[in-house]
């Protein structure tokens, strides 16, 4: 029942109005342009451009829901990119980060390099790495997440894949206990027309004798999406609860990394 409930919470994403109305790409490993939120804040991070969410006025967005500010996204001058959640000290409200690629991405391997104690979060605090397709929630989504999903006894490492079309209940998901070597690690996931492949490494690497954690849908029959995704990666509270701890949180993206089949 824990992992039933483990994957019900990872899909409610939220049907977000500032992401609706994405074209399609009708070449998988296309890199069409996505029409930006008017007004949203733009950056350039691992050679792509992202937009930052941004919603702090009495209005909530999903996931959670959660109040999302420009403020908790910066690169650096490293060319890192920094998520923070962090209390805003006028309101008491908790702002987490978001950013989307504005561009598309199909089959080939996604490589994020992550520096943080991703294995210690928070129970409340969940950080995501995934493509996903806004306003058809259930559907076209692959994702990596570190999240207990507010529960301290739940695994903390989730990898789900959720179907093109049909049911989303049929979706294929596995969990793990993370505990890693230092705060430094690597996530990958590999998507063709049959199959999401997984692996995870200990260290900025992709060396087999760093390698954890090591998961795939099955070889066929499940119906993976033939889409171009956007790329997410957001910082976020669960059900838009504050850390347990009433610490803020800081992860940091040295690089994401996109390879076509």
């Amino acid at each position: 029942m824990a992992i039933l409930a483990i994957v019900f919470f990872s899909c409610k994403k939220g049907s977000n109005a500032e992401n609706a109305g994405h074209p399609q790409s009708e070449k998988v490993n296309s890199k069409s342009a996505v029409v930006p939120v008017p007004g949203a804040t733009i950056i350039n991070f691992s050679g792509y451009t992202w937009q930052v969410k941004n919603i702090t006025d009495l209005a909530v967005g999903g996931p959670g829901p959660n109040y999302w500010a420009n403020s908790s996204v910066w690169v650096d001058a490293q060319g890192l990119l920094h998520l923070r959640i962090k209390r805003d000290p006028a309101t008491g409200r908790w702002n987490c980060a978001e950013v989307s690629s504005l561009q598309e991405f199909g089959y080939g391997s996604y490589v994020w390099k992550v520096e943080g104690a991703v294995d210690q979060l928070d129970k409340n605090v969940i950080l995501g790495l995934f493509n996903y397709k806004s306003g058809d929630d259930g559907h076209h989504e692959v994702d990596i997440e570190f999240a207990r999903w507010g529960n301290s006894a739940w695994p903390n490492f989730n990898y789900t894949v959720y179907p093109a079309y049909g049911d989303p209940a049929t979706r294929k998901f596995n969990t793990y206990e993370l505990a890693l070597n230092g705060t430094y690690s690597t996530y990958k996931f590999q998507r063709n027309s049959q199959k999401v492949t997984y692996k995870a490494y200990h260290g900025h690497n992709e060396l087999e004798g760093n390698s954890f954690y090591p998961w795939s849908t099955p070889d066929s029959g499940f119906p993976v999406s033939t889409e171009a995704l956007p790329v997410h990666m957001n910082l976020w509270l669960f059900n838009g609860l504050a850390p347990s701890n009433a610490q803020e949180v800081e992860i940091i993206i040295h690089s994401f990394q996109f390879t076509p089949a």
